[in-house]
């Protein structure tokens, strides 16, 4: 659906259908599911974050037992805040491309 949608628009798409490939069929994910899905699928943004106080917040939440879903918006926000603390976010800001 998206041949000709833009690199943001299809990175964003494929967010939508790794999670949902995840999620139970009300379209949510435990705090352990979610947590297998950041180790996999978004190991290389939280690689090496383990020693950040924030890291260890979100990560400790998840392990917490919980009837709690999670929802794709909470999951986007979860992803966000990964990112921004991440040491990758900063080698790719590093890099010039030359569009």
């Amino acid at each position: 659906a998206l041949g000709k949608g833009s690199d943001l628009e299809k990175a964003f798409a494929t967010v939508a259908l790794v999670y949902n490939n995840y999620a139970d069929p009300e379209g949510k994910l435990s705090k352990a599911e979610t947590k297998s899905l950041l180790q996999t699928q978004f190991w290389h943004f939280i690689q090496g974050q383990e020693n950040k106080p924030k890291y260890q917040e979100i990560i400790s939440s998840l392990d917490e037992e919980s009837e709690n879903k999670i929802d794709f918006e909470d999951f986007m926000i979860l992803l966000v805040s990964l990112t921004l603390m991440s040491d990758l976010l900063q080698e790719i800001k590093n890099v010039k491309t030359t569009k």
